[in-house]
């Protein structure tokens, strides 16, 4: 049987917030063609860490259906999982679903053993407790999110959304992403590699903005070149005073951040344009083709003509 639509995996002592994370994002704002389902081991009526209670219909044959299979949250680390979840979720990966741990959530794809030799991330607060029970998982506790094959981790509460505006990103494409995250009031994309907690002085307002401005500046002009000499004499600092600050802003290099915004540019570019690869590689300030080409590869698995097909097939 084909895998379709996504699964919601709910327990007795959700929080909503997270509940609602994967449902807004992939579901009621964006809704997958092949539907969403909320599950649960045990279906039924199922208490919240708010006080109220949800009616749960869909029990784990849900997780046998779904092509993706998202746990939003857990109690946390020492709290195990039921058994008949944890095979399922196996029985899910070995068919080729692609399995998500949102904050906690990650702790249940571990527990069953889904996340050894992998890199996954979880909030920075539990990371210790992560580490030590899970020591076979290559955990990453400084990063928003990370994907490692099949399985998909992220940090906590609003890295989920990021996480899952991801996934929107690649079963939808780049415009469909950018209006939901329009709707959420949120960057419509922060790299996965961007830091979680960053224990510094707050910036002051005026230079957080004036740095602000400038990134909205590159983005208007991606297809030029930009060097941090460049930009740091426009902000009028230093170079080692505009690097630092930069990337406490973006959690990235000046050379992450533009072939992040690069990439995403072409993608909105192959998805609604009719430019041929060599256009929107000179549009996106990727340079050649060639250049094009390898960045795809890279980051997407995939050449940008298929990528285009991908999205004009789904239109």
């Amino acid at each position: 049987m084909e895998r379709r639509g996504v699964a919601v995996l709910a327990f007795d002592g959700i929080s909503p917030f997270h509940l609602s994370v994967p449902c807004m994002v992939l579901g009621e704002l964006s809704p997958d063609a092949d539907g969403l389902k909320v599950c649960a081991a045990r279906p039924g009526m199922l208490g919240t860490s708010a006080g109220f209670s949800l009616l749960v219909e869909h029990g784990l044959e849900a997780l046998r259906q779904a092509e993706v299979i998202i746990v939003p949250s857990w109690l946390g680390p020492a709290h195990g999982a039921d058994a008949d979840l944890l095979q399922a979720l196996r029985e899910a990966h070995a068919d080729g679903a692609q399995l998500v741990g949102l904050c906690l959530g990650a702790c249940v794809l571990a527990e069953a053993g889904l996340l050894d030799g992998r890199r996954a991330t979880t909030h920075w607060a539990y990371a210790d407790e992560f580490a030590r029970r899970y020591p076979a998982v290559r955990l990453d506790p400084d990063v928003l999110y990370v994907e490692d094959g099949q399985a998909l981790t992220s940090a906590g509460t609003a890295a989920a959304i990021d996480c899952c505006l991801h996934m929107l990103r690649q079963r939808r494409g780049v415009e469909e992403a950018n209006r939901v995250a329009r709707r959420l009031v949120v960057a419509p994309h922060r790299q996965g590699g961007q830091a979680q907690f960053i224990e510094q002085p707050l910036p002051k307002a005026e230079r957080d903005a004036r740095l602000g401005g400038l990134l909205d500046w590159v983005r208007a002009r991606l297809r030029d070149e930009h060097t941090l000499d460049s930009l740091a004499a426009r902000m009028a600092m230093s170079r080692r005073t505009f690097s630092r600050h930069f990337h406490a802003m973006t959690g990235a290099t000046l050379g992450e951040w533009l072939a992040e915004e690069r990439l995403a540019l072409s993608q909105r570019l192959l998805e609604t344009g009719s430019l041929s690869i060599e256009q929107v590689a000179e549009q996106a300030g990727l340079g050649s083709a060639v250049s094009l080409r390898r960045l795809y590869r890279q980051r997407l698995g995939v050449s940008p003509a298929a990528w285009r097909q991908a999205f004009r097939g789904a239109g």
